[in-house]
């Protein structure tokens, strides 16, 4: 425990030392002092260490290096959203501030409650009612329609679709023992998936997909049907590409992006040659062009800390979707429910396939999906999304260590 605690605490420290220093940095690049830059860096240096104490303090079972790490993501995601464009970065600081909010939320929640019962039904409807509202009525960006315009905000249904995904997704594979009876949750995913195909919002549906297959095979064990599924979904990948001119595109484009370098393959051209440019080391803070690599704060923000950090740093972000991932399986693997078991195992597979499909088409080893980077890309809906994603892994180890507890005690008593 002693051990636990002393860690945090370094990481903490590091962490608010790479948010000063990096603001600190800005705050001069422009020759005259930016008192704006300094003022952002110390808000939110503030806000971290009052938000990680007041949660420690208050949850004594709080899962405290699955925080730190996304709140090491977010300082990232503003030092380079600062750099890259400053009005972007005070958003996703409120964002950030706003997620915080939709993480203990959802915290609470998971911790008092079983397994949400025949509220699922609803979840599934509102779910399946948001995705078809996002077909019929999104605006349709890169491609895919995935935003919804209300007045002067806009926001993605498949976001917070997420979070019910997950929830039904636990609340079937650990209610139904039988296959058979487990039909309208079948049901339930292939209207999730075909919704996003049709809205063709590639990237999310191939998120649902994958997080179906590893949630599914984790709680049933089945491999005949998992094997079944997983080549059911590549069929519909193969009938995407066929069907859809922009699929088409993005593979074409991802084989050679050289040959249409001053057209569609500009971007992905552009973010391979910040990363060569950036070296191991980087360039320095403020002192690459991650402006010019398109939609450089959201889809291509890993190609701009990568020029500017060098590919140790960008390597070391990996480290920590790793070490995030591995926290969230002992979480799970600790949960005294089939449900919380699932649910949590549910949240970090969406996490980590988000995290490593957009790292993997950033850097060409994959085709490009358009997908945000969890906890570092801009945007108010993926930042809220993977909030609540926290927010289900901290409630379940709330949940962990009041178990552990109790049985300590009854052990206990029973020794006495």
């Amino acid at each position: 425990m002693i051990i636990k605690r002393f860690g945090a605490g370094i990481v903490l420290a590091f962490m608010i030392l790479f948010l000063l220093s990096g603001m600190l940095l800005l705050s001069f690049a422009g020759g005259a002092f930016n008192m704006e830059a300094a003022l952002l860096g110390v808000i939110f240096a503030v806000f971290l260490i009052v938000q990680y104490n007041v949660l420690k303090s208050i949850f004594k079972h709080l899962e405290r290096f699955a925080l730190l790490i996304a709140d090491f993501l977010c300082v990232i995601s503003i030092v380079i959203l600062y750099r890259i464009d400053p009005e972007t970065a005070q958003k996703q600081l409120i964002w950030i501030l706003i997620g915080n909010v939709c993480m203990i939320v959802a915290m609470l929640v998971i911790k008092r409650t079983h397994d949400f019962g025949k509220a699922n039904w609803f979840f599934m409807i509102l779910a399946v009612g948001m995705l078809g509202m996002t077909l019929l009525f999104a605006s349709r960006i890169g491609g895919a329609k995935n935003w919804i315009n209300i007045g002067p905000f806009s926001f993605q249904p498949s976001e917070f679709a997420k979070i019910l995904f997950l929830i039904v997704t636990a609340y079937f594979l650990s209610s139904r023992e039988r296959k058979r009876d487990m039909w309208p949750y079948f049901l339930f995913t292939i209207a999730c998936v075909g919704l996003l195909v049709l809205s063709r919002d590639l990237g999310a549906a191939l998120l649902f997909a994958g997080t179906f297959l590893i949630v599914f095979y984790v709680g049933t064990g089945s491999v005949g049907i998992t094997l079944g599924a997983t080549a059911a979904f590549a069929g519909g990948a193969l009938l995407s590409y066929k069907m859809f001119d922009h699929v088409r595109t993005r593979v074409e484009v991802w084989q050679d992006p050289w040959a249409t370098y001053n057209d569609k393959g500009y971007q992905i051209v552009q973010g391979l040659l910040a990363i060569a440019s950036g070296g191991l080391l980087g360039t320095g803070l403020g002192l690459g062009m991650p402006e010019v690599i398109p939609v450089g704060t959201s889809d291509y923000i890993f190609a701009a800390i990568a020029e500017e950090f060098g590919i140790i740093v960008a390597i070391g972000i990996i480290a920590l979707y790793l070490v995030f991932i591995i926290r969230g399986i002992l979480i799970a693997m600790d949960a005294r429910t089939k449900f919380d078991k699932l649910l949590v195992f549910g949240a970090t597979a969406m996490l980590s396939l988000q995290s490593f499909i957009i790292i993997g088409g950033v850097i060409k080893l994959i085709p490009l999906t358009g997908i945000t980077m969890p906890f570092v890309s801009s945007g108010g809906s993926s930042m809220l999304s993977a909030m609540m994603q926290l927010g289900i892994i901290e409630g379940v180890a709330l949940k962990n260590g009041e178990y552990e507890e109790a049985e300590l005690e009854e052990m206990g008593g029973g020794v006495a």
